[in-house]
């Protein structure tokens, strides 16, 4: 099961480098929805750093929905999903293998510019180590949570704007803690209990959207 889990990887990965626009854009949108934010409000160390979190998480959880479509798209329009489906290996572990893929290619680099980011508003190195450990919790849990919403609006006409409608009352929870975790730091309050809630979201989701999206995967082909 193991072998199977890294070739799923593996095999997702080599598309992303082949599609590399795919990737880009997402990061570029992050990169550009972040670095507006200064400018828009101005340069006063102090109000940066009361929006740092909000603003670099509410980038993550966007880029993140705009890279949802292509999670399952690519394979349903080649036919690959379907032999996925009638394959003998559990689908739902071949789910949580694109899951992983998807966010080593948007989560994980997302998550790395936070450090830049955290310079750019002016946050001190605790604060700044905060919310990379914040993203590093929680842009798996947005993969996880997202892969439910492209399974079930797979092959729909506008698609995108579905999965976004049904992924973002679910992508609160996370916002909300994980952005108060910096805040937390920044005013010197325990964060433990923010990281708690961060690790029992990512535990959840492991467990339970591979099942969830295998289920909607079959609905959505059938």
């Amino acid at each position: 099961m193991l072998s199977v889990l890294l070739q799923v990887i593996r095999r997702d990965l080599l598309l992303a480098i082949r599609q590399k626009s795919d990737v880009v854009n997402t990061l570029f949108f992050f990169v550009v929805v972040v670095t507006m934010v200064p400018l828009g409000i101005g340069p006063e160390p102090a109000l940066l750093r009361d929006v740092a979190a909000g603003v670099v998480w509410v980038a993550a959880l966007l880029a993140a929905i705009l890279s949802l479509p292509r999670l399952f798209a690519n394979d349903y329009a080649d036919g690959t999903l379907e032999q996925m489906l009638l394959s003998a290996e559990p689908l739902s572990l071949i789910v949580l293998g694109k899951a992983l893929a998807h966010w080593l290619v948007t989560g994980l680099p997302l998550t790395l510019m936070a450090i830049v980011f955290g310079v750019l508003f002016d946050l001190d190195w605790n604060a700044t180590t905060v919310l990379v450990a914040s993203l590093a919790l929680g842009t798996p849990v947005l993969s996880l949570i997202g892969s439910i919403g492209a399974a079930l609006t797979l092959g729909l006409r506008g698609g995108g704007v579905l999965t976004s409608l049904l992924v973002l009352p679910l992508y609160i929870p996370v916002l909300i803690f994980g952005a108060g975790s910096v805040n937390a730091a920044i005013s010197g309050v325990g964060i433990t209990a923010y990281f708690l809630l961060l690790g029992a979201f990512l535990l959840f989701t492991a467990v339970l959207m591979p099942w969830a999206v295998a289920v909607a995967l079959r609905i959505s082909i059938e």
